[in-house]
């Protein structure tokens, strides 16, 4: 549990897969979720690329792990990075 790899998911959104070029991180936030991840907190979207090629890469890694244990789990965060391609 303690290593991010076993909580990654990654998401390929439209053509991604095929698009040829250099990756490179679109946009990086965290998303944060009240009460269990029962009430998303703040903005709970984040914006992808015009062409809607992109990859969508959600983390629960060390230091959200962190914020939910000392909070018992009523403050939960995520990590989420999209990729695309140039």
């Amino acid at each position: 549990m303690f290593f991010s790899s076993c909580v990654t998911t990654k998401t390929n959104i439209g053509a991604y897969r095929e698009t040829k070029g250099d990756e490179y991180t679109y946009a990086n936030e965290k998303q944060i979720w009240l009460f269990w991840c029962t009430i998303p907190l703040g903005k709970n979207q984040i914006d992808i690329p015009m062409n809607g090629n992109c990859q969508v890469i959600t983390r629960f890694n060390l230091m959200d792990i962190l914020i939910s244990g000392i909070t018992g789990g009523v403050v939960t965060t995520y990590s989420v990075k999209v990729k695309a391609r140039k």
